[in-house]
């Protein structure tokens, strides 16, 4: 009875299949079109601007916030 299941065919060892999604891995970097330098400074320049925007906006939520508290508890009279 020589019936033929999946575990016939082996799949190769670790270090074969490794090798090949490394080289699959550098073949697809070969790929990317990376960003210039000055579009890099840009998109640099938006985030920590928005940062800062979130930020201000945040400290100041939480100073109305404090004060409203303090008002409503009496802690800063």
């Amino acid at each position: 009875m020589a019936a033929s299941n999946k575990n016939d065919v082996k799949k190769p060892n670790i270090f074969v299949r490794m090798g090949r999604k490394l080289k699959e891995t550098f073949s697809e970097l070969k790929r990317v079109t990376w960003p210039t330098f000055p579009k890099v400074l840009k998109a640099t320049g938006v985030v920590l601007v928005v940062v800062l925007a979130f930020l201000v906006v945040v400290t100041g939520i939480n100073f109305f916030l404090q004060w409203l508290l303090d008002l409503i508890t009496g802690i800063g009279a």
